[in-house]
């Protein structure tokens, strides 16, 4: 998962730009970068690490130009390498920036494509380099020495065709504008926006409302699936759908656990999505379990507190605080390594002990995943004197894995796998676990009458693909490469990689 913006200014957008990457910055955490055009120059800062840290003043200096793209990564598809920080550069045709969040599921088939038909390289084990080569080599199909908006729709309609998988990109021609796309399901979220300043319009590209709004933009629209809105160096606005049969399909766990809760998405509110899950999660313990015991609901900090306060008062039941969050520590679940991911947990949270002392604890979380966290969350409200600790989830079991950008793929790391419920509660160590039921869950999240899905990429839970090209195969391959151990590998290789370069 990973935020991407683009800012066409009248100014220079070096701070805007740094200024959004913070606030996307939840989407990733692994590597931030940044790159600027002015005229027809273009400047690059990108690297490992937080926003904060990747850009100091000597950097933003650098950063001139009125119009550049950003992007805050985490590495969906292997362990941390600064060489694949983004946004991405061709210099043929026109030189060409791009920066990328999603998965292509025919990424294989692409590289040899790019390698054998279009004479082209790649130099990373990163799909969006991938993207970028594809969109590259469909504008240099046609031929000519100055584009238009005309050229580029063409060259998304190429990479419509061939590209498969989810993916919302943002891409930059120095001296021609910026222009973002999204894949034909719309599995990945992008909208755009605008605002007026006394020197004119200036236009916004982002992953999530939440970053037009804190910098003064007005939400214009989402990105429609197979759309592509270009924004050229003179402010002017284009538009055009360049896919034959869209269908709005985005991924439900967006609204479960990414985005922003001040963010919309495909005009859907994710605030008052979680509130409608937690609804829909307290009508089931009054269905399943309606002599229930719960003295308090405490939230896991902090995507599900939203959930388990709506929870709280359906119930009629006290809530509570009961974990304090360092906020300097990562979000784990998109964290690279699983060993990681154990040791942040008890460094990332406290429980106040006077909040679960001789009590019978409902635990509120928005998922469960990998379920490493959820056990030692459940462990320290035990130690800090719980009666008895239940535990809730605002999704469906996660049993499947996710290949649209999101690092869940092998299914033997997800905890609910060829588990049924009872055995995974047992593994979780808690008295009772209740899941939200799926039909509830697409309920809660497309409110009637005001959502314009067509369907939700529910893959996760249910595995079904909704871009219908995701085999056995295909998934056996992910589970290989892409499981804890094979990233510990890669890490291991590229450290060792690095201190050769630094001892050369």
């Amino acid at each position: 998962m990973c935020g991407i913006v683009g800012i066409v200014g009248k100014r220079p957008v070096n701070q805007f730009l740094y200024d959004a990457l913070l606030v996307l910055q939840h989407r990733g955490q692994d590597a931030a970068g940044i790159v600027t055009s002015d005229g027809e120059k273009l400047h690059m800062r990108k690297d490992n690490g937080l926003t904060r840290d990747v850009f100091r003043t000597r950097h933003m200096i650098q950063l001139r130009g009125h119009m550049g793209v950003g992007h805050v990564r985490y590495p969906t598809a292997g362990a941390s390498s600064s060489a694949e920080a983004q946004p991405f550069y061709v210099n043929s045709p026109y030189g060409i920036v791009l920066a990328h969040n999603g998965n292509l599921t025919n990424a294989d088939e692409l590289k040899r494509e790019v390698f054998v038909d279009d004479l082209r390289h790649i130099n990373t084990e990163s799909d969006s380099e991938i993207l970028l080569n594809v969109f590259a080599h469909e504008l240099q199909l046609q031929n000519k020495l100055r584009i238009d908006e005309q050229d580029i729709f063409r060259a998304v309609e190429g990479v419509h065709r061939r590209c498969r998988g989810g993916y919302a990109a943002v891409a930059m021609i120095p001296g021609f504008g910026i222009f973002g796309f999204r894949d034909p399901h719309g599995i990945r979220p992008i909208v755009y926006g605008k605002r007026e300043t006394d020197a004119g319009t200036e236009y916004m590209i982002a992953s999530e409302s939440v970053a037009l709004d804190t910098l003064g933009f007005k939400l214009i629209a989402d990105v429609a699936p197979g759309e592509c809105v270009l924004v050229d160096a003179n402010g002017e606005l284009h538009t055009r759908q360049c896919a034959p049969q869209p269908v709005l399909s985005p991924c439900i766990f967006e609204f479960v656990y990414f985005a922003r809760p001040d963010s919309i998405i495909d005009n859907i509110s994710v605030h008052k999505a979680r509130s409608r899950m937690g609804k829909k999660l307290a009508a089931k313990i009054k269905r399943v379990w309606p002599d229930h015991d719960i003295d308090v609901v405490i939230p896991v900090p902090d995507t599900s507190r939203t959930a388990a306060l709506q929870l709280a008062n359906q119930l009629g039941v006290p809530y509570a605080e009961g974990f304090i969050k360092n906020r300097y520590i990562g979000r784990t679940f998109i964290m690279p390594g699983q060993t990681i991911r154990k040791k942040s947990v008890r460094q990332k949270l406290n429980a106040i002990d006077l909040e679960f002392r001789k009590k019978n604890v409902l635990l509120v979380d928005d998922s469960i995943v990998r379920g490493t966290t959820s056990q030692q969350i459940i462990q320290m409200a035990r130690d800090a004197g719980a009666r008895r600790v239940y535990f809730a989830s605002a999704a469906p079991p996660v049993r499947y894995p996710n290949v649209y950008g999101i690092d869940m793929p092998a299914a033997s790391e997800l905890i609910a796998h060829n588990r049924t419920e009872r055995q995974i509660e047992r593994a979780l160590g808690t008295d009772k676990l209740i899941f939200q039921d799926l039909q509830d869950l697409i309920n809660a999240v497309q409110k009637k009458g005001k959502s314009l899905v067509d369907r939700f990429d529910t893959s996760v839970f249910d595995a079904v693909y909704v871009t219908g090209d995701v085999t056995p195969d295909y998934l056996s391959s992910l589970e290989q490469t892409r499981n804890d151990s094979a990233k510990q590998q890669r890490s291991r290789h590229n450290e060792t990689v690095l201190e050769m370069h630094n001892n050369a």
